[in-house]
């Protein structure tokens, strides 16, 4: 993992170089867009239509602006806008958020180990509906599984922080 000069760790996306803007703007920027463009499109119903596609307008440009490489931006699009669509049939698709948590580990360049975090969305996803099955329940079905995922973000970004790679010593020609 990236370690800057004072030997703390380092988010490796802050340390891509950037076409254009900062990478706390494109950061925050995308953030927002992915979060509003979800909310937008929970917003959907048969008489509101345009939210789902101001929704995943705002999604896929929150995704694309990322800082990331360019081909893991598009895997995010690929593993999150789907499922957050999935998410208007009701509490018995939590689930669908591990696609958009295995989105943000893509887009965030964390290593392999840190995928281990998904079991506490999938087990939301699992659990949830056994208490939450009506509609009436998504808001809370919701604001509890985000929190999972949220939770599992913060997880994955320990075990990224806490995985070694080795280093060549000083000298080494290998």
């Amino acid at each position: 993992m990236a370690r800057s000069d004072r030997g703390g760790w380092v988010e490796p996306t802050s340390l891509l170089p950037l076409r254009w803007g900062g990478y706390r703007e494109r950061w925050i920027g995308g953030l927002v867009l992915i979060v509003a463009g979800g909310i937008h499109i929970q917003a959907t119903n048969t008489w509101s239509l345009p939210f789902l596609l101001v929704g995943t307008l705002a999604s896929v440009a929150g995704w694309s602006i990322m800082p990331a490489t360019g081909g893991r931006r598009i895997l995010a699009i690929v593993l999150a806008v789907g499922p957050v669509w999935v998410l208007l049939t009701g509490p018995q698709s939590v689930w669908a958020l591990v696609g958009p948590f295995l989105g943000w580990l893509v887009v965030r360049h964390r290593p392999l180990p840190s995928s281990i975090a998904v079991v506490f969305p999938l087990a939301s996803g699992v659990i949830i509906p056994q208490y939450l099955s009506e509609y009436s329940g998504m808001t809370l079905a919701l604001s509890i599984s985000i929190g999972v995922v949220v939770a599992s973000a913060w997880i994955a970004r320990l075990i990224a922080q806490s995985a070694r790679i080795p280093s060549k010593p000083a000298g080494s020609t290998r």
